[in-house]
């Protein structure tokens, strides 16, 4: 099935996948289009973020110990 509004899931997914990776040209735009259109998922991805910023900082603090 080829859709041109990515789902909320494969949204989400893809958001996840951003934290650790370069998303290819397509995703980046179908992933800002659906940010453009879905508050639930643009208050997902700035939760996403600042959850592995703090997993980030945790990991720095631990490898200092």
């Amino acid at each position: 099935r080829n859709t041109i509004m990515m789902s909320c899931i494969r949204a989400t997914e893809r958001m996840s996948l951003a934290l650790d990776k370069p998303l290819s040209a397509s995703d980046r735009v179908q992933l800002k289009l659906h940010l453009m259109m879905c508050d639930k998922c643009v208050l997902c991805n700035q939760q996403l973020q600042q959850l592995h910023k703090v997993c980030q900082k945790r990991s720095e603090t631990s490898a200092q110990d």
